[in-house]
């Protein structure tokens, strides 16, 4: 089982799922600002926080199938479900799989699309450096994620973040870079999809191809966009912009595809 951390008692379930070498302690500033009106379950992918390593790849399908039975063990059988960047892709295997659990679908600072045969390149080749100077592949990509033009303002944030990259099993970031290879493009689930699905988005994301993602979004009324004025981490970089967006927006509702 999955390890995981329950927080507030409101009606609407608000699953979380992290990113790659990151844990359930990133969401802390957002959900300050999150509504009452959710329950919110936060989860640790396999190989990250202190959930166990499952298997030496651990594909997104492979993590989102744990993920449902999290949901399972708690009973819950229709969720909103957020997921950032690995969280992400996570997400949208599960959407996959199991549409008929979603209230809702947020792809927060991520994608539908599959690495390009350069990242894929780039991610096998850190393989080597993962298992033997994890520490040093940690501490040169975490800072790469934040908003360059605001890296003075976001220093104590970035070294919060490259902590908990360090804090992370190796070999369990081995086994997420392994399945993030094996990535296929979901756009099909977005077109597909009935439940709402909303994404947030960063102008200055390096992880990202923002502008290539959302004008390539289905042209589907339960689909809204936001760009925000931030790098990968919008939790820590804008966390009550991003939190007013997700309260409002599958609470109620916003006007489609917003630049903040």
């Amino acid at each position: 089982m999955l390890n995981f951390e329950k927080k507030g008692d409101g009606p609407e379930t608000l699953v979380l799922l992290h990113g790659f070498m990151e844990n359930i302690s990133i969401w802390n500033d957002l959900e300050i600002h999150l509504s009452k009106d959710f329950t919110l379950l936060k989860i640790d992918l396999p190989g990250h926080g202190q959930s166990e390593i499952i298997s030496e790849v651990h594909t997104m399908e492979l993590m989102a199938e744990e993920v449902k039975k999290t949901l399972d063990s708690q009973k819950l059988e229709k969720v909103h479900l957020l997921g950032h960047s690995m969280g992400g892709y996570t997400s949208l295997a599960f959407a996959e799989k199991y549409p008929q659990s979603l209230k809702s679908l947020t792809l927060f600072f991520s994608t539908y699309f599959p690495d390009d045969e350069e990242k894929k390149k780039l991610r096998i080749k850190s393989y080597r450096i993962i298992q033997e100077a994890f520490p040093t592949y940690a501490r040169a990509g975490v800072p790469n994620l934040f908003n360059p033009n605001e890296r003075d303002i976001l220093e104590g944030k970035i070294e919060i973040a490259t902590a908990i990259a360090l804090s992370t099993n190796n070999l369990g970031a081995l086994a997420c870079v392994k399945g993030m290879v094996e990535r296929t493009n979901k756009k099909h689930v977005l077109e597909n999809l009935e439940a709402k699905i909303l994404i947030i988005a960063g102008k200055h994301d390096n992880a990202v191809k923002t502008n290539v993602m959302i004008n390539a979004l289905p042209d589907r009324t339960n689909i809204k966009s936001y760009i925000l004025d931030c790098g990968h981490n919008g939790h820590w970089e804008k966390p009550s912009i991003c939190a007013e967006i997700i309260n409002t927006e599958l609470l109620h509702n916003m006007p489609k595809n917003l630049i903040l």
